[in-house]
């Protein structure tokens, strides 16, 4: 008897039962998205603007200057410094852009940003990604007319590596070990774009990347869908915008699930593939994660 084969006897089953039942999905303890509470910040205090590297955080509204008839009441004030900022609102919040780095809770002083284990945050529609207050929530999107019953129980994937820096890959590597095993769930990667029914799609799409990607997917059958996986593929990332890559896959191709994060845990991925099949429901809406 080889020595892997008696270790799997003598462990048993590791797989977690998770999602069918159960809550185990091994990211307990882990670090999620930060939770925001616009309602404890602090006037003239842009700490968490400033140290937000991709302006996931900014300030686009000046109430004092509108009032005085200002022409740039909408104008990005994040450079200013803090004594121009007294008037200004609670910063606008973009997780589509956010890395999860963590440092707008470790500079914010009166907790309006906390750390949190939040990592649910895929969603259907660009804007639920983006806080907006109670009052202003999107209405629910219309209910998708396609029928993917038949696509329940079995779901090819071909992953495209369009710039990322493999922190996503290694995530996705992740749902393929015995924990989480993917298998399980009817959904496996593909080499071939032919037999896949989702595109999954990391990295910022570098120009260099942007015609293998058209290839991968014109060559899809009908009907496909398109997951833009990691922050860097949602929104550029900290590198979005410069001499290589544009600002996001949705530039390119029209995406159907947007899952931010850096990178997105392996749960999460399992969560965005389950809601291309209707068998999870989104759990993120005006920025706000629903528990």
């Amino acid at each position: 008897m080889s020595l892997w084969t008696w270790f799997g006897l003598h462990s048993g089953n590791v797989s977690t039962e998770w999602p069918l039942k159960g809550e185990e999905q091994g990211q307990e303890n882990l670090l999620g998205m930060p939770r925001y509470d616009p309602a404890s910040c602090r006037p003239g205090c842009a700490a968490c603007a400033d140290v937000c590297v991709t302006h996931a955080i900014s300030f686009a509204t000046r109430p004092a200057e509108a009032e005085r008839g200002a022409g740039n009441a909408t104008a990005d004030v994040s450079s200013e410094p803090p004594d121009m900022r007294q008037t200004h609102n609670a910063p606008d919040v973009d997780w589509g852009r956010c890395i999860v780095c963590q440092r707008c809770t470790e500079v914010c002083p009166t907790g309006a940003f906390l750390p949190s284990d939040d990592w649910a945050v895929g969603v259907a529609r660009r804007e639920d990604l983006h806080w907006v207050a109670p009052r202003a929530q999107l209405p629910e999107p219309r209910a998708d007319a396609q029928d993917r019953r038949p696509f329940h129980r079995s779901l090819h994937v071909r992953h495209v590596d369009a710039g990322s820096c493999n922190g996503c890959e290694s995530e996705l590597q992740a749902l393929n070990n015995p924990f989480y095993n993917l298998h399980r769930l009817g959904i496996f990667f593909t080499a071939s774009p032919r037999f896949a029914d989702v595109l999954l799609v990391t990295g910022p799409v570098t120009h260099a990347m942007k015609g293998p990607l058209l290839e991968a997917w014109q060559a899809m059958p009908e009907p496909k869908w398109v997951i833009a996986t990691g922050t860097c593929a949602v929104s550029g990332g900290v590198s979005g915008g410069n001499y290589a890559c544009g600002n996001g896959l949705d530039e390119v191709l029209p995406v159907d699930i947007y899952l931010p994060g850096c990178p997105p845990n392996p749960a999460a991925i399992i969560h965005a593939l389950l809601m291309v099949l209707h068998r999870a429901e989104q759990r993120m809406k005006g920025g706000r994660l629903e528990r």
